[in-house]
C-alpha cells in the first residue's frame, strides 16, 4: 500500500510518511518520541526535524501502548469480590484519581497463573503496578518487576517497594482476649497457603496460645469465603473446640451461617473473631474483628507507587500500618461442662514459604 503523501490536504501525515522521509523505520520514529533514550541523539533529532518539516504529531493512544505511559496505573488482587479487597481498590482508586492517574483493575481469583498473565497483558498500558496479596512465587515477581515500578501490598519482599498491614499483633490480643473469658481450646480456621496474611495471623495465633497454655487447632480451607467458613464447621463441631479466629470476616460470617444451621448460637454456644472490620459491625450479632484499615491502605500504595514511577522511593521502602482488635459480640465465656472431643497437636509455626 502507498503511503498517503504528507501535502495532500485531506490527508494527516502519518507514521511511515515520516519514516519514509527520515529513511528510518517506522519503530525508530516511534521511540525518537515515546523512547529517546534508546536512541542516538543524531537520530532523534533527524526523526523530531522531519516530522515538524511535514506537521505530523504522534498518536497519543499509539504512542501509550508503547511506552506505558498513558497516565494509568494497575491493581490486581486475588478477589475482587472479597471486602478487603474492594474497600483498597476504592481507596486507591480515590487517591490515584487525585494525582492524575486512572487505574486498571485486574481479578486474578486466587489464581497465580491468571496473575502472571494480568501482569504481562497490561504491562503495556500501565506505568506501574500495585500487586495486592499475590500468589506467585517471589522470583516471578521480581522478575516481572524489572520490566514496571512495583508496589507490594501484604508480601515482604526486599527488592520492592511494599506496604504490610500488621494484622499478627492483634491476633494475639485476640487469643489473649478469647483465653481471658475461659477458652482453653480454639480453632484457627486458615486462609490460601501462599498468603503472607495467613501465615503472620496463624504464627501469632499460635505463639500465644503456647505462652498462655490455650490449644490451637488449625484448619485449612479452599480460599476464603463465605462458602469455605460454612464448610468448616463440621470440622470445628468435631474437634470440640470452643472459638474460632478466622481468617477474614466473610469466612466469619460463613462460620457463624453453618454454626446457625446446626442450632449452635454465638456467643452462647460459640465464639467467633474475624478480620478486616468492614463488614463485621453489620453482622447479627455484630462481629469481634481486627479492623486491617483497607481504604488507607490502598491510599498509600498509590503514594509509593507514585514515588517509585518518579524514581523517588527506594526498593527497600517498607511500610507497616497497625491493626486493632475491636471487641463487639460475638466473643463470650465458653458454655459450661463442654469437652474436647479430640486432642490436637501444635502445627508447625514456620508454615511453608511461597
Amino acid at each position: 500500500m502507498a503511503s498517503r503523501h504528507p501535502d495532500n490536504p485531506r490527508s494527516a501525515p502519518t507514521i511511515r510518511d515520516v519514516a519514509d522521509a527520515a529513511k528510518v523505520s517506522r519503530a525508530t520514529v516511534s521511540r525518537a518520541f515515546g523512547q529517546p533514550n534508546l536512541l542516538s541523539r543524531e537520530t532523534v533529532a533527524l526523526v523530531r526535524a522531519t516530522a515538524e518539516r511535514l506537521g505530523y504529531v504522534p498518536n497519543p493512544t499509539a504512542r501509550a501502548l508503547s511506552t506505558g505511559r498513558a497516565g494509568n496505573i494497575a491493581l490486581v488482587v486475588p478477589d475482587i469480590t472479597n471486602p478487603f479487597f474492594a474497600a483498597m481498590m476504592r481507596g486507591g482508586q480515590a487517591r490515584a484519581r487525585d494525582q492524575g492517574y486512572a487505574t486498571f483493575i485486574g481479578d486474578s481469583d486466587e489464581a497465580p497463573e491468571l496473575e502472571d498473565m494480568l501482569l504481562g497483558k497490561l504491562a503495556g498500558q500501565v506505568e506501574g503496578f500495585i500487586l495486592a496479596s499475590s500468589r506467585l512465587p517471589s522470583g516471578r515477581i521480581l522478575e516481572h518487576a524489572r520490566r514496571r515500578p512495583f508496589v507490594l501490598i501484604n508480601r515482604d519482599l526486599h527488592n520492592i517497594p511494599r506496604l504490610l498491614v500488621d494484622t499478627g499483633p492483634s491476633y494475639a490480643q485476640a487469643v489473649e482476649h478469647l483465653a481471658s473469658l475461659g477458652h482453653r481450646t480454639v480453632a484457627y480456621v486458615a486462609g490460601p497457603t501462599r498468603s503472607w496474611s495467613n501465615r503472620q495471623r496463624y504464627n501469632a495465633t499460635v505463639r500465644t496460645a503456647r505462652r498462655l497454655g490455650v490449644e490451637v487447632v488449625r484448619i485449612a480451607t479452599s480460599r476464603p469465603s463465605f462458602e469455605a467458613g460454612q464448610a468448616s464447621t463440621d470440622e470445628l463441631v468435631r474437634a470440640g473446640v470452643t472459638a474460632a479466629l478466622a481468617f477474614d470476616d466473610v469466612m466469619a460470617q460463613g462460620i457463624m451461617a453453618g454454626l446457625a444451621g446446626r442450632g449452635i448460637s454465638v456467643p452462647g454456644d460459640f465464639s467467633i473473631v474475624g478480620c478486616d472490620g468492614i463488614l463485621a459491625p453489620t453482622f447479627y450479632p455484630p462481629l469481634t474483628s481486627v479492623e486491617a484499615h483497607c481504604a488507607e491502605a490502598g491510599e498509600q500504595a498509590v503514594d509509593l507507587l507514585v514515588e517509585a514511577m518518579q524514581g523517588n522511593a527506594s526498593a527497600g521502602r517498607r511500610i507497616v500500618l497497625a491493626t486493632e482488635l475491636v471487641i463487639r459480640t460475638t466473643t463470650a465465656v465458653p458454655p459450661p461442662r463442654r469437652h474436647n472431643k479430640r486432642r490436637h497437636t501444635h502445627a508447625n509455626i514456620n508454615m511453608e514459604q511461597s
